[in-house]
């Protein structure tokens, strides 16, 4: 290959680059969208039931816990309050889907027909495993994102006091978005998410999810009602999330819906470096 042949092709590069992320993209959004190809046994007694009672929790603490809570809260000292504003923000859905779309939309730049087919294969693993996770996070938070503005209920700080029967319904204003909590919710969804795919890694997600939780308390952003009913907004779109990949047989297996082993890091090697040699 000549200079001038040489320097052609890497002009062209570039040029093709948008082309093969939008394709890549139209590929991956049809091959989610096919009809599922196994049928996934019915949810266990277990989960229903704890949903069951994450639901009455959350009817029961606007009755009996949620003035007590904000009352409790406003008493605490600045410095505890504080620490906690600082908390919270990690609370935010975008520390999760903005490195995630990042990777997706690398993924998309990097995979080509003309890779050898062990790296296309491990390409297409880890876009499925960060498809997942990224739609697991955003699609509960999206939820309530819209239906917390249709409730309209009131924050605890609305009014200079706490009433957690003081509803707008339809205001669509941030003051009154306080049911389901959004922290809660991408907090316990990115909880199953990543429990899903990495069970070991549970323990510190929930660890991470109840100190979120606790924190919307604690600034009196939410009422302990709004934190239990945003959790199970965000566990049950996790968990839904997962049977939809599962039923495709995708990241997990249709018959007991574990996670399907991820590439080893030979591959992911191997892989890199396949990619390397094509930048």
């Amino acid at each position: 290959m000549t200079h001038a042949q040489s320097k052609e092709l890497g002009a062209a590069r570039p040029a093709a680059l948008p082309q093969r992320i939008v394709t890549n993209f139209g590929r991956w959004l049809q091959a989610m969208a096919r009809a599922p190809r196994a049928r996934l046994p019915q949810p266990r007694s277990g989960i229903i039931a704890m949903m069951a009672l994450l639901l009455v929790a959350a009817v029961a603490a606007m009755f009996f816990v949620d003035t007590w809570a904000s009352a409790w809260a406003r008493q605490e000292p600045l410095w505890f309050r504080e620490a906690f504003e600082w908390i919270t923000v990690f609370g935010l859905s975008g520390w999760f889907l903005y490195p995630l779309g990042f990777i997706l939309l690398y993924l998309a730049a990097m995979t080509s027909p003309g890779l050898p087919r062990v790296t296309q294969g491990v390409l297409a693993a880890l876009t499925a495993r960060c498809g997942f996770l990224f739609l697991a996070i955003a699609l509960p938070g999206l939820f309530t994102t819209i239906v917390k503005r249709l409730i309209g209920r009131a924050r605890p700080f609305v009014g200079g006091h706490d009433d957690p029967f003081l509803y707008a319904p339809f205001i669509w204003q941030p003051a009154y978005a306080s049911m389901p909590s959004g922290h809660a919710t991408n907090a316990a969804a990115a909880a199953i998410a990543f429990g899903a795919v990495w069970p070991r890694a549970r323990p510190i997600m929930w660890l991470y999810a109840i100190i979120i939780m606790f924190s919307r308390i604690v600034v009196v952003a939410h009422h302990p009602s709004d934190v239990i009913a945003g959790a199970a907004v965000g566990v049950i779109g996790a968990l839904t999330v997962r049977r939809y990949f599962a039923a495709r047989c995708r990241v997990f297996s249709a018959r007991d819906l574990r996670p399907y082993p991820g590439p080893s890091w030979r591959r992911l090697k191997a892989a890199t470096r396949q990619i390397a040699g094509r930048l």
